[in-house]
């Protein structure tokens, strides 16, 4: 059992009340705590890795003292090819047992920097460039992945790149594919200049124990880049105390070394990493990655409820789009052991929770963090009352204010209960001031007493829960995956025929999010919605961000100053969006205005023509935006 019962505000700060953060006594260092944790449980499972989706297929289960050895191993090595606590090794992955110990051998040696594997090469350079890359962790060659091919190639435009270590994923095939993947592996012809060698055959030659002294100060362990979108990605600063502060919250209060999790999301970001990961390393538990691929594997989602009985899984973590996806399969397995699910990174819609809870009898737990503060901000309570729509309540050591600023930081109002304004937050994983490695784009980003403005926008409740209403910040998130709106106005406005774009996120309810654009045309010019769709589609590199829909308006909405008002863009998709969903189920109902609420945001006004008003809620419950009958 976790060790803390996590059930309302007051427990949250009885919690808190029994001593100041800075005197638990805690490791300093991730070195210091794999080793407790390895002293702890040596014996017992802690990752399992499967490449296929199988129930019975062909699985990896390393222990705590096999995990630690590996990932000393793996920090010896990198220290031997010059990386220091200063330095970076980055890695670009999809899953597996050697991600987990590169992360780790990454953050003892020096400053680990994962990266999205399925970035395009000039992005990956880009990000490479920025973190000042020494050395860089990616695949052999293989089948159906073009992933070793980018990353050769993104190195010739990354010059501070001297080392590349390989890993072969054909290990954890069985005959006789594992037979054939030689004779069919891609050929990679690198033409940058780094060393290239095999990442298992190095940390091999290593002794198990470290080889220097893990110093035991806090420092910047961890470097994740936001977006990616953009030629430039934000990249943000993570520090040992953070990490641990997330790691500890998981351990304390929702696993023991009993649990057992699965994860079929990517460690190329925060929720697998640092609220996954860290909470598993902290407490001992078990936790299983599915395929290289996680969720986007072949087989996973019909496979899923049959990994659950096969690990006796006790916790699913997860998002809302795979939520939906597995709501399309039938519970075809034994998964009694299941107590909760974690749901985050997207707001999780209504209808979606309760198809969920009535199909496994497991309830959802929503929870709120991003990037910029290591992670974990608030949860429901696992313990106590889940209100559905809210990211429940601040964790243990974590302060949400909700405030009025100005472009400076200056706090010029701070709101009281239920009133809506910017959500700033203050907790160890907040890096004050220096949240990004580039000292410009911390600029206004905080308050004088130290609060994080995050760009989201929300309110508090009478009972200390708190609700997402909006963004203050323009960025969509596509299925939890964060697209900036800049990338597409800027390809948009590239067309000769372009006078003004607006791209927002359209409500979607598979991904929460999909991206769209309205367009204003130059006077006298002609081109049809389906020519820029095409040509969006050719010049936008990200292919998750190319607009869904494109719209031609007669003007665009604009402020006194000229800018694109972009509710008056949401109220417009919302309406289309809402409207299509309805005709689509056969129901006499309709949008008829779309209105700003002080609460809740963009609301939808529904007009009841005689339809099946339950059929209805069912329908517009499976998107995130509230709506009203009128």
């Amino acid at each position: 059992m976790a060790r803390y019962t996590f059930s309302s505000l007051e427990a949250r700060n009885e919690i808190e009340g029994e001593k100041p953060w800075a005197e638990r006594r805690l490791p300093t260092t991730v070195y210091d705590l794999l080793s407790e944790t390895a002293e702890k449980f040596g014996s017992r499972k802690s990752v399992s890795f499967q490449i296929e989706s199988g129930p019975k297929d062909k699985a990896e289960t390393l222990n705590w003292r096999a995990l630690h050895d590996k990932s000393v191993q793996t920090a010896n090595l990198f220290r031997e090819l010059g990386v220091g606590p200063g330095d970076v090794v980055a890695y670009v992955l999809p899953n597996s047992n050697e991600t987990l110990i590169t992360l780790l051998g990454g953050m003892i040696s020096g400053i680990v920097a994962p990266v999205n594997p399925l970035l395009e090469p000039e992005q990956i350079a880009s990000i490479l460039r920025q973190t000042g890359a020494k050395v860089v962790v990616t695949l052999r060659g293989f089948p159906k992945t073009d992933v070793a091919q980018k990353v050769h190639e993104a190195i010739e435009d990354a010059p501070d790149v001297e080392h590349v270590l390989e890993i072969d994923l054909n290990r954890y095939l069985t005959p006789p594919k594992s037979w054939i993947v030689p004779l069919i592996r891609p050929k990679v012809a690198p033409k940058h200049a780094a060393k290239v060698q095999g990442f298992n055959a190095a940390i091999a030659r290593q002794p198990k124990t470290l080889t220097f002294e893990d110093e035991k100060v806090d420092r910047v362990a961890a470097y994740f880049h936001t977006g990616g979108t953009t030629g430039m990605p934000k990249v943000a600063q993570h520090k040992f105390s953070g990490i641990i502060y997330n790691g500890w919250l998981g351990a304390n209060l929702l696993f023991d070394e009993k649990d057992v999790l699965i994860c079929p999301l990517p460690l190329f970001h925060v929720f697998a990493v640092h609220v996954v990961f860290m909470a598993v390393l902290t407490s001992g538990s078990h936790v299983v990655f599915p395929t290289p691929a996680g969720y986007r594997g072949d087989g996973v989602f019909d496979n899923f409820w049959k990994l659950i009985e096969r690990y006796g899984v006790t916790f699913v973590i997860t998002v809302p789009t795979a939520i939906s996806a597995l709501m399309q399969r039938p519970v075809d397995a034994d998964v009694s052991t299941l107590k909760v699910a974690f749901s985050g990174s997207a707001p999780l819609p209504v209808e979606l929770y309760n198809r969920f809870e009535k199909a496994t009898d497991v309830k959802i737990v929503e929870g709120y963090g991003l990037t910029e503060a290591t992670c974990l901000v608030s949860c429901n309570p696992t313990d106590g009352v889940k209100k559905i729509g809210s990211v429940g309540i601040p964790f243990p050591y974590t302060s949400v204010k909700i405030l009025h600023c100005d472009a400076d930081g200056n706090v010029q109002k701070e709101c009281g209960v239920e009133e809506v304004g910017e959500i700033c937050v203050s907790n160890p994983g907040v890096f004050v001031g220096e949240t990004y490695t580039e000292e410009a784009k911390n600029a206004g980003m905080f308050t004088k007493d130290g609060y994080m403005r995050t760009g989201d926008l929300g309110r508090l409740d009478e009972d200390g829960y708190l609700w997402i209403t909006g963004r203050a910040k323009d960025i969509i998130i596509r299925g939890g995956h964060n697209i900036d709106p800049a990338e597409i106005e800027e390809v948009l406005a590239g067309h000769d025929a372009v006078a003004v774009v607006g791209a927002i996120g359209q409500p979607d309810k598979v991904a929460g999010e999909l991206p769209c654009a309205f367009v204003e045309l130059v006077e006298g010019a002609t081109v049809s919605e389906k020519e820029l769709m095409d040509y969006a589609r050719e010049n936008i590199s990200e292919r998750a961000a190319v607009p869904k829909y494109i719209e031609i308006m007669d003007e665009i909405p604009k402020t006194g100053v000229g800018k694109v008002f972009k509710p008056d863009l949401r109220k417009s998709a919302i309406m289309r969006v809402y409207n299509g969903a309805l005709e689509e189920a056969g129901l006499s109902a309709e949008v008829v205005a779309v209105v700003e609420d002080k609460k809740r945001g963009l609301v939808a006004q529904i007009e009841d023509r005689g339809a099946d008003r339950d059929k209805a809620e069912k329908v517009l419950g499976n998107f995130t935006r509230p709506y009203d009958w009128v």
